[in-house]
């Protein structure tokens, strides 16, 4: 989106370009990416990113007062509350679509927010990729960056490592998911064993014994005394899988993210923050009465990943369709006009979501900004579905220069 940086990729850009972009990403990881990479980068202009920086810094501070935690602990289901919450969690997700504000500068809304990991390593190997790529081409043979709060590529690795690791050893902290080589984020469980030494692997290779967790590591038992926690709920309950533990255990481990924070800070949150860059969310059982006009807004359930469920032009149909007893686990969020601001090769728009993500260490008080995490998309939403047969879509970096 900077208008002298794109200029200079679309002249540079070539379909051996991206071959040899993802030859670098699967070759470093030893395995086939199996998500949409995009073919370019994100330029992000420096007074959109400070705009970005500043809304996710706020938004993050608002949602941390206390009270509002505590009154947000009511969306935790009783069978699933799990012991040992801390104060504040280990991450947090801000995902911003990029519009144009009233003046036509390029500005930003919160499409949602969550308490769950991302892809931290895999932004790190991709950025290495892409600005290796860059080097050819001059005025684009720079040092780049994707780094916040005065971080650079080493300072967060180490704020990385320090958060998953906590003081641990590597082998007594696990990523756990379900079939972790099954899953599409498998690429980023792999940069993150390559930056840190912490092994993704399935529950049912988790042994309990009390309310100790083991696993086995090169024949020796080991206790599991912290858990990088990537298990969605939505895919678990689909799965109907079972774990070698309950949820309401008090279990001797320590979590990022806990799981509980994956209720408390989600959609659920959305109505009641009060930000300029939050566009107008309200839960069903909350409406007087449901708009006569409804293309103004986006039906959305309180709890799915990866925008499952989310009807971006709903009807009055689909909102009588939701039970009475379920509507509280819906709401009713004010349309966001994505700008087409990303220009192709060809001429075409490209939209773009960026996800604003943080980081907390045990021993720090508060989540830090750290990297962002970009999404390209044609279609009306920012998924695989939504873009089949389109190109110039999928994940990507956001990145700027470094003076």
């Amino acid at each position: 989106m900077d208008p002298h940086l794109r200029s200079l990729y679309n002249q540079a850009y070539s379909p051996a370009l991206y071959r040899r972009y993802m030859d670098r990403l699967e070759t470093y990881l030893g395995v086939k990416i199996p998500f949409p990479v995009a073919e370019t980068p994100l330029f992000i202009p420096h007074r959109l990113r400070d705009r970005l920086a500043k809304a996710a810094n706020e938004i993050v501070e608002q949602i941390s007062a206390p009270a509002l935690v505590e009154k947000m602990k009511q969306a935790i289901p009783k069978h699933l509350d799990v012991p040992r919450m801390d104060h504040l969690p280990g991450c947090v997700q801000v995902d911003f679509a990029i519009c144009r504000d009233e003046a036509g500068e390029l500005d930003c809304k919160v499409v949602e927010l969550q308490a769950f990991p991302s892809l931290y390593a895999m932004m790190v190997v991709q950025t290495d990729a892409m600005a290796a790529e860059l080097q050819a081409f001059p005025g684009l043979d720079r040092k780049w960056s994707m780094f916040y709060s005065g971080l650079d590529r080493e300072s967060f690795l180490a704020r990385f490592k320090h958060a998953l690791l906590a003081g641990h050893a590597p082998e007594e902290v696990v990523l756990l998911d379900l079939d972790p080589e099954q899953q599409k984020t498998y690429p980023d469980f792999i940069a993150t064993r390559l930056f840190t030494g912490v092994d993704a692997i399935s529950p049912l290779d988790l042994k309990c014994e009390g309310l100790r967790l083991f696993r086995t590591v090169n024949g020796k038992k080991v206790q599991v005394k912290r858990i990088f926690n990537r298990i969605v709920f939505d895919e678990l309950f689909n799965k109907k899988a079972h774990l070698p533990f309950e949820w309401t255990d008090d279990l001797d481990v320590s979590w990022v993210c806990h799981p509980n924070w994956y209720w408390v800070w989600s959609k659920y949150t959305l109505p009641h923050l009060d930000h300029p860059a939050v566009p107008k969310a309200t839960l069903l059982t909350e409406l007087p009465e449901i708009p006569a006009d409804l293309s103004r807004y986006v039906l959305k359930p309180l709890f799915s990943f990866a925008g499952a469920g989310v009807k971006v032009d709903p009807t009055h149909a689909d909102v009588a369709a939701i039970p009475e007893a379920e509507r509280s686990n819906w709401l009713l969020m004010e349309k966001i006009e994505y700008a087409p601001a990303l220009p192709t090769p060809e001429g075409a728009g490209v939209k773009a979501e960026v996800r604003m993500m943080f980081l907390r260490a045990p021993d720090e008080p508060k989540p830090t900004l750290v990297l962002d995490l970009v999404r390209l998309s044609r279609g009306k939403m920012l998924g695989v579905d939504q873009n089949k047969g389109f190109n110039w879509v999928g994940g990507s970096i956001g990145i700027w220069p470094v003076d």
